[in-house]
Formats: structure tokens, sequence, C-alpha cells
């Protein structure tokens, strides 16, 4: 299968190299993309928002003739969504890095300290412990001096959805952070944050104990992960 794989905030397509080798090996075609705004370091980001990004996610998708499976990873779970929204018939499987569907009016993190048109990675001190698992100094380092600042409005801009025909995608979310369970607990209190994917009718879970960056911290883990939820739709 063809699978499009979309990094999370700071992250270009360089993100997923030590993810996608099993992939590979089992014959699957692998799409990893560098966004819009982060090509480097001194790519112009103004003007640059939350739909940029799901529309060249869509414009991916189109280029392929069959059904495709997304992966998104962090703050790309919010702009794989939308990019299922947009042509639910084209996607096979939805499959959440960390993170999940965001619904409607949702943003994935205005509390992020900008500057001008860019969210900067911020200091280590700002995110908290669970994030931090298992990125260790020299992990932190590699990903420091790779991140690119992240477009202000993909992190700002509130999401827009269309057709409820998304929740017909199915998904995986492979939870890091958090146990699955208790997401599946939050969904059945009602709790607004996992509202969106609540309302998908066939979600699989599947944990993977570590940080939030799991490509760094454990990829050949996250790269079996996805190919047994690609493996489901073979």
């Amino acid at each position: 299968m063809d699978i499009i794989l979309v990094p999370g905030f700071w992250l270009d397509a360089s993100s997923w190299e030590e993810v996608t080798p099993p992939l590979v090996a089992a014959g699957h075609q692998v799409h990893p993309l560098t966004l819009p705004g982060l090509e480097s370091a001194h790519a112009p980001r103004a003007g640059i928002g939350l739909r940029t990004h799901i529309d060249a996610v869509v414009a991916k998708i189109d280029t392929f003739a069959a059904p495709v499976v997304l992966v998104g990873h962090s703050g790309g779970g919010a702009i794989i969504h939308g990019a299922v929204d947009a042509r639910p018939d084209r996607v096979a499987r939805a499959i959440y890095v960390d993170s999940g569907p965001l619904g409607e009016g949702g943003v994935i993190n205005d509390e992020l300290p900008a500057i001008g048109d860019d969210v900067p990675l911020p200091p280590w001190e700002l995110f908290e412990d669970e994030d931090l698992t298992d990125l260790n100094d020299e992990l932190r380092a590699m990903f420091r001096a790779r991140a690119v600042p992240q477009p202000k409005g993909v992190a700002q801009d509130e999401q827009r959805l269309h057709d409820e025909a998304r929740f017909d995608v199915p998904a995986t979310v492979i939870a890091c952070e958090f146990p699955s369970a208790m997401l599946v607990e939050m969904i059945g209190a009602g709790h607004p944050y996992v509202a969106e994917l609540g309302r998908i009718r066939d979600v699989d879970y599947v944990d993977l104990p570590t940080g939030h960056w799991p490509q760094f911290t454990k990829p050949a883990e996250l790269g079996a992960a996805i190919l047994a939820a690609v493996d489901r739709e073979r």
C-alpha cells in the first residue's frame, strides 16, 4: 500500500527515516512529507495555516489511484484528520501516533510561544515529563539541531470539517505517553478532548509506552506497530 507519513511540529520528512525500513521491507511504498514552511529554518512561514498543510496532504492523496494509509504524529494527527474529512473515500486507514483526530473548531496548540510567524521548538522545561520519557540527552540534542520553526497558523488555526463520512474511515491510535485504556475511559466519560475520536466507528488501539517522539525513542517498535495496522487493510 501507499503510506503517507505526516510529521509532527518542528519536523520534516527525515524524521521518519528510522521508522520506515520494516514498511519498505514488507513491500509497502512510503511517502514521508515535508510540509510547507518546514523545508528549512529560513523557509517563509507567513500565511501558512492548518488548511495549507491539510491541502498538501490531500494533494498527495490525489496522486494515487488506490486508497492510501495516512500516518500522523502529534500535530500531524489533526492534519491527517482534515485530509480524511476531505477524501474519506480515498483513505483506507488513518493511524494516529501519540495523537488523535481534531474536531470541528479545535486548535492544535495555541499556547506555544510564537515569534512573528514562527513557533520555535520550546525549551525542554516547557514540556511535561511524560513527553520526554526516553528522550535522552543525545536524542534531545539531535532533535533540537534538526528542529525547524512551525508556522504559527498551523498551531493556532481552527479545524474546519465538512463530511461525516470521516467517521467511517478505520483508525488506529498508537498510544505512547498514556495507555490506551485511559483514552477509552475518557471516551466513556464523554470527555471533550476525545469527542471526535469517540465518533469514529472502527478504532484499534496499540500501546507503545515511551515519550511523545517514538520515531526517535523507539523507531523500530513504531515501525512494527504501523506495519501491523497497515496489514489489517491487505
